[in-house]
């Protein structure tokens, strides 16, 4: 299976070089990207290993990523969350603690902090966003080496989900997957197919060629794992038929397909995490470190 691919970006034209690094445990993508002039990067959606069977956490992934900064000679500038992910631990704070890098997040994330500070009755939750070093609004620009990029709101798969525009880059995470696999689920609390809809209808404003990074591939068919599309492709070819359906029909399709799709199986395991920046629980007088599961929390959710 292949699980890395490096998207060339060119250094005389503001144009990022992107590697994919795909994770078969979670279907997950994450991304270093870089510029090629000044050798500066950030990383995107990092995955801190979890085997919800044995409770064993390990960083192999997260390692491979410090690996391969380290033998490109890339200095990290940036570790980048676009939301609390449902289906992997964030290893945003293992990344920052080995090489210093802040970590950043959509400010909308307080909002799903405090949604999901009821779900887990934890009171002392601070749902103020302070466990990320920084806190983006929608239209906020920031560099990374001589590239510019900016951020943009997406709402819909979650509250707080963001698409980092990076030169001709953009990472949209959990919006669009790739054309032969369609769009992604807006049924978990605080999600909304509508604003999906409104979502999706701004990336695929962007210039045609923009380059499109997801955060997940599921490999329709067997065929092997792929995350990059442009926009031309997905207006032109994706099966949700984004181009000449109406609002109403994508919520329709979007919500006929999410009220059939069992939740992710590490949905309360993941949240109690990445709500806190991918920091783990703090160990208990006998050293362990405990994980909170409510029961009965997600209403209406589809049996596997």
């Amino acid at each position: 299976m292949n699980t890395f691919a490096l998207s060339r970006g060119d250094r005389n034209k503001g144009r990022p070089d992107v590697a994919g690094f795909f994770d078969p445990r979670t279907f997950s993508i994450q991304y270093i990207v870089s510029d090629p002039a000044t050798r500066c990067c950030a990383i995107i959606d990092p995955v801190l290993d979890y085997d919800e069977k044995a409770g064993a956490t390990a960083t192999l992934q997260a390692d491979e990523l410090l690996a391969y900064v380290e033998r490109e000679e890339l200095v990290v500038e940036w570790i980048l969350d676009t939301h609390p992910h449902a289906d992997h631990f964030s290893a945003a704070r293992y990344l920052h603690d080995r090489t210093g890098a802040p970590t950043a997040i959509g400010r909308p994330v307080t909002q799903v902090q405090a949604l999901w500070k009821e779900i887990y009755h934890w009171p002392d939750l601070k749902d103020d966003g302070s466990q990320w070093d920084h806190l983006f609004d929608s239209g906020d620009s920031f560099k990374l080496g001589d590239i510019d990029c900016r951020v943009m709101h997406s709402p819909g798969h979650t509250l707080a989900s963001v698409t980092y525009v990076i030169g001709d880059a953009a990472f949209v995470h959990d919006t669009l997957f790739q054309p032969d696999f369609g769009t992604a689920r807006a049924d978990f609390p605080g999600g909304s197919a509508h604003q999906l809809w409104h979502s999706i209808q701004s990336i695929l404003a962007l210039p045609d060629q923009t380059r499109l990074f997801t955060g997940h591939d599921y490999m329709p068919d067997g065929r092997e794992p792929q995350w990059e599309s442009t926009v031309r492709e997905q207006r032109e070819t994706n099966k949700h038929r984004l181009s000449d359906s109406s609002e109403a029909e994508f919520v329709a399709l979007r919500e006929k397909r999410d009220s059939e799709l069992p939740m992710p199986k590490l949905i309360l395991h993941a949240l109690q995490v990445n709500i806190l920046g991918g920091r783990l629980p703090e160990p208990e007088s006998n050293g362990k470190r405990y994980l909170k599961l409510p029961l009965d929390a997600l209403a209406g959710a589809a049996w596997e």
